[in-house]
């Protein structure tokens, strides 16, 4: 009984850890964007100045409001909305991990000053290490580089056969607009 729930709780893991790496491929070089843009100085700043405690405080935010959405994408997906449940899903999964990355990233001496923090961390990166670690892993690792290769040259090829001379719909909707009249000068 013990290792059939160990194999769930082994399975669910897995399950979140790739669902974290499939929406972090998004998540992190949005974070960056975010951090690098100008209007963000200022928050930065802020969140510099603050201490060890407000900063766990302002890490916790993110979960508390975002986390919420789980359940309610998957009442939506439940009751057959399952294009809005799956979107609410993904949105709020994205934006838990771009406020999260972008928190860490700028106040991580901060929290792992902080004895509990440090321990969570401490095992969540052993827990994240071990699975990372597994060959069942590593295989899907290479099934995914291996899919992604595939997409990337089906594009390029796609791309580069492509005529657009066989298009037989404007690209840009031009409704209610009249053409512009040009007045020749005499």
């Amino acid at each position: 009984m013990k290792r059939i729930g160990n194999l769930i709780v082994l399975a669910i893991a897995i399950v979140y850890f790739l669902l974290d790496a499939v929406f972090a491929t998004i998540a992190i070089p949005l974070s960056r964007w975010i951090g690098a843009h100008w209007a963000f100085v200022r928050i930065h700043r802020w969140i510099l100045s603050l201490r060890p405690y407000p900063t766990l405080l302002l890490f916790i935010v993110p979960l508390v409001v975002l986390e919420p959405a789980k359940p309610i994408a998957a009442y939506l997906v439940g009751t057959g909305h399952c294009m809005l449940g799956l979107a609410i899903l993904a949105t709020a999964e994205i934006l838990k991990l771009v406020f999260i990355e972008r928190l860490f990233s700028i106040s991580r001496d901060k929290l792992l000053s902080i004895p509990a923090f440090a321990w969570g961390y401490g095992k969540y990166s052993a827990a994240k290490a071990r699975l990372t670690s597994l060959e069942a892993w590593r295989v899907a690792m290479r099934c995914i580089c291996v899919a992604r290769g595939a997409i990337q040259r089906s594009v390029s090829k796609r791309a580069a056969t492509f005529d657009r001379s066989s298009i037989c719909f404007p690209l840009r909707a031009e409704v209610g607009k009249r053409p512009r009249q040009r007045i020749r000068p005499r």
